[in-house]
């Protein structure tokens, strides 16, 4: 009785695992000769300086989780407001610290006491190294621009040779 039980569940196992063989998978291998989608600018610079505090802070996965959503909202309003004020840097600053006050509240709930307290510490670090990415990152952007320019058209035309035009028959 023992063997022919035995015999069953290998026969079971075995057809269970040629089933499992034949089925085709659900999920798609990745391309890999397709780039990774690329993050805007914005988001960048939101990832970077996430990435930095939760080194210096040493959060665990949930906190830099939390950071990272807090960093790419409050990182979008810099942006704006660096836009919009373009060339006032009082202006930018003033509003830039509201901001940096608003992220100061949301990551004092996220932050147990010591972590917040080297926050605290280190916030002009951390400001200024946000700083120092978004000045670089723009210059390069501007750079970029320069030696890239995108068409006059909105509409994505490209600038290339002019069509000539075909000769009309002559009459004999």
């Amino acid at each position: 009785m023992r063997k022919q039980l035995a015999t069953a569940a290998l026969l079971l196992a075995a057809t269970i695992g040629v089933q499992a063989q034949q089925k085709p998978s659900l999920t798609q291998p990745q391309d890999k000769t397709k780039p990774s989608p690329r993050l805007n600018p914005v988001q960048e610079r939101a990832k970077r300086l996430s990435d930095q505090m939760a080194r210096d802070l040493r959060l665990n996965g949930y906190q830099a989780t939390k950071l990272r959503a807090i960093n790419e909202d409050k990182v979008a309003k810099m942006a704006a407001i660096e836009q919009r004020n373009a060339g006032n840097q009082k202006v930018i600053t003033e509003q830039c610290d509201l901001v940096c006050k608003e992220r100061d509240k949301e990551l004092q709930a996220v932050l147990s006491t010591d972590q917040y307290s080297n926050y605290y510490d280190s916030r002009a670090t951390f400001r200024k190294y946000d700083r120092d990415y978004a000045a670089k990152s723009a210059d390069a952007i501007f750079v970029n621009s320069v030696q890239n320019p995108l068409p006059a058209s909105s509409k994505g035309a490209t600038i290339g040779p002019a069509r000539t035009a075909t000769p009309a028959p002559t009459a004999r």
